[in-house]
């Protein structure tokens, strides 16, 4: 059964997964917006959801509980992560415009808070089934 559990919730761990990363990503950007340099950085959903979705589907399975399972699904983000290109160009070389980021990282909560309700019905789909409701 757990097995079952984890294919059902893959999509969705990883789906969070990748939309707590991209908030780390534009916390970053705004923390650095007056660091002389600095690239500011963002996540490629659709990318990273291919690229999960290969890994998940590449997985192997096994037959025995001593066969050793060879697939690989530990997450990347290094694929899916791209630089910001500005609009206008800054003196010290930083590619932060405070106010994309701050638009970004609005509607990148409220991606997760969706995400997040998703998967709460989800287990409430489950829990309905497992009391026969």
């Amino acid at each position: 059964m757990n097995g079952i559990l984890d294919n059902y919730f893959a999509l969705d761990s990883s789906t969070l997964q990748a939309k707590n990363k991209r908030l780390e990503l534009i916390s970053e950007n705004i923390a650095n917006t007056s660091t002389p340099g600095f690239k500011a950085r963002d996540l490629d959903f659709g990318t990273f959801i291919d690229n999960a979705q290969d890994r998940y589907s590449e997985r192997s399975t096994t037959t025995h509980p001593s066969h050793i399972d060879v697939g690989n699904a530990d997450l990347t983000f290094e694929k899916s992560i791209t630089f910001h290109q500005p609009l206008t160009k800054s003196i010290d070389g930083n590619t932060v415009e405070i106010g994309v980021e701050q638009a970004k990282f609005g509607k990148a909560v409220a991606d997760y808070e969706a995400a997040m309700g998703f998967l709460e019905n989800r287990i409430s789909g489950i829990r309905k089934a497992l009391r026969g409701e």
